[in-house]
């Protein structure tokens, strides 16, 4: 459950929508789309990023215990595509974008097997 102490001083929790695709959602309770809410302040006082929600979508959301499918040293794994708000995440500055309220984040897996 998000922290809603910043509330008080006029912040209040961030609400994003994540998809997971090409496969991704198996990792997740064969759920595509989840609803997320976040705090608009983290401890250290910093707006959370990708880099947070990353961490927060495998300690909450990852039903499947195989992180290493997901995420690679910290970062989404090599051959998933990352969409902010139907951009590339390159454009948006990677994992170090600050989240908005209402955006739409898209996991998407290029690696099939066969």
């Amino acid at each position: 459950m998000a922290d809603t102490s910043n509330a008080d001083q006029g912040e209040f929790p961030i609400s994003i929508t994540v998809e997971f695709t090409g496969g991704l959602e198996l990792l997740f309770g064969n759920e595509r789309k989840h609803k997320v809410v976040l705090p608009a302040r983290l401890e250290d006082g910093s707006r959370p990023n990708i880099s947070y929600l990353l961490k927060y979508l495998v300690n909450n959301l990852m039903k499947d215990q195989r992180i290493d499918m997901f995420i690679m040293e910290d970062n989404v794994r090599p051959g998933i595509l990352v969409l902010i708000n139907d951009a590339d995440w390159e454009l948006e500055g990677e994992e170090t974008y600050e989240l908005q309220q209402g955006d739409n984040i898209v996991f998407v897996s290029t690696l099939h097997g066969g």
